[in-house]
C-alpha cells in the first residue's frame, strides 16, 4: 500500500508568521486536492531565521500555528509536519511537530544539532529528543536540516525501527549538491525511504536552494523539484524497506563491539 506525500516547498517572509500561515494555507489545500494523505512543510515555515526576534515570534506548542495544523490536519484527514519557532518558559527551539488526521500531535522534535554558521547556538536551545513517530503503521523518523551532516544520529533512529526519514529545512542554494549527496547517502546507508523538504527563496543574509526530494532505499532519486515554489508529490510504499534490507542485511552484520 503507497502513501501520497506533498512536500510544499515555499518562500518563506522573514519574521512574519501571519504572512507565511496565509500563504501556505492554498498550498496545503491544493496539496489535498490533488490526494496528499501527508503534508511536508519546510523548516521554520512561519518565521525563517529571524531568530534576534523569536522573543516576538516564538510560540508555545498550543499557539495558532499548531492550532492551524491540528485544523488542517482534522479537516482534510491528513497528516501535517514542518518545523516552528517554539518558546517555552523562556526558551526557545527549532521544533519539528506533526499532527495526525485526528488532530493528536505525534511529533515534537528539538533541532539537536545547532547550525552555528546561522547563529542558532546564539538564541535556541538544542534539544534531547529523538524523532521516531508512527505515520500510518509504519514507524519513521523526523529531523531538521543540520542534522543529516550526523550520520550516527540518523542511524539511532534506524536502529530503533525507522523505515524512512522525514528532513525539514532551509538549505543554502550554494551548498545545494551537499544537500542532494548527504541525503542519497542516508538512504543507502540506512536502507530507508528519504523525503526531504527544503525552501526557496531569500532572506537578508542566505539564498536557498529548494531541490526537495523523494528518495528510495536504493539511493534512487524518485521525485526532485528545482528552485522555484512548487508542491512535489510522491507515492511511496513503505513495505519495500523490508525486502531492501532482507536482500543486503547491513543491519545484521553490523559490528558495534567495534564501532566505540
Amino acid at each position: 500500500m503507497t502513501t501520497t506525500i506533498a512536500i510544499i516547498q515555499m518562500h518563506i517572509e522573514l519574521g512574519k508568521p501571519e504572512t507565511n500561515r496565509q500563504q501556505a494555507l492554498p498550498r496545503i489545500k491544493d496539496a489535498v486536492l490533488e490526494g496528499a494523505e501527508v503534508i511536508v512543510l519546510p523548516e521554520l515555515w512561519t518565521t525563517g531565521y529571524d531568530l534576534s526576534r523569536f522573543d516576538e515570534i516564538a510560540e508555545p506548542l498550543d499557539g495558532p500555528t499548531h492550532q492551524m495544523m491540528i485544523e488542517l490536519a482534522k479537516q482534510h484527514s491528513v497528516t501535517i509536519t514542518g518545523s516552528v519557532a517554539e518558546k517555552d518558559n523562556g526558551h526557545f527551539y527549532n521544533t519539528l511537530v506533526a499532527y495526525d488526521p485526528d488532530g493528536n500531535r505525534i511529533l515534537n522534535y528539538r533541532k539537536a544539532h545547532l547550525f552555528r554558521l546561522m547563529d542558532e547556538e546564539k538564541y535556541l536551545n538544542s534539544g534531547n529528543q529523538k524523532g521516531n513517530f508512527t505515520l500510518n503503521d509504519t514507524l519513521v523518523a523526523g529531523v531538521i536540516c543540520y542534522d543529516i551532516r550526523f550520520p550516527e544520529w540518523i542511524r539511532t533512529h534506524m536502529l530503533n525501527g525507522a523505515r524512512a526519514l522525514f528532513v525539514v529545512a532551509e538549505w543554502p542554494k550554494p551548498r545545494v549538491e551537499h544537500w542532494r549527496n548527504i541525503l542519497i547517502s542516508r538512504a543507502i546507508e540506512n536502507q530507508s525511504f528519504v523525503i526531504a523538504c527544503n525552501r526557496v527563496g531569500a532572506d537578508e543574509n542566505n539564498e536557498f536552494g529548494g531541490h526537495s526530494i523523494v528518495i528510495d532505499p536504493w539511493g534512487n532519486v524518485v521525485a526532485e523539484a528545482g528552485e522555484q515554489e512548487e508542491i512535489l508529490l510522491c507515492e511511496v510504499d513503505f513495505s519495500r524497506v523490508e525486502a531492501i534490507r532482507e536482500q543486503i542485511p547491513i543491519f545484521q552484520d553490523r559490528r558495534p563491539d567495534l564501532y566505540e
